[in-house]
């Protein structure tokens, strides 16, 4: 579970904050709404690391356009959701 505070209590104690976040995310408020969030450094690279990519269909090689063309989905599509995927062109 993530701490609240306001801005003016994290300007005053950052300190005290920034290790807090290393335990666990600190939301912080602004005019009595959340603003931003302070958290781990190696809490910032696990999320970052989820992070989708986009890519354009118009920039797709015809191989590319082939293999999404052929592609079939299994039952279960969690194995998408691990970082060891590969493009299909690869």
């Amino acid at each position: 579970m993530a701490s609240t505070v306001t801005a003016a209590e994290v300007s005053k104690n950052f300190g005290a904050y920034q290790d807090a976040a290393v335990r666990e995310p600190v939301v912080i408020t602004k005019n009595g709404r959340p603003r931003t969030v302070l958290m781990a450094y190696e809490d910032f690279i696990r999320l970052s690391k989820r992070d989708r990519q986009v890519q354009r269909t118009a920039e797709l090689s015809e191989a590319e356009i082939a293999a999404v063309e052929t592609a079939e989905l299994t039952p279960d599509p969690g194995h998408l959701n691990t970082s060891a995927v590969k493009h299909a062109a690869d």
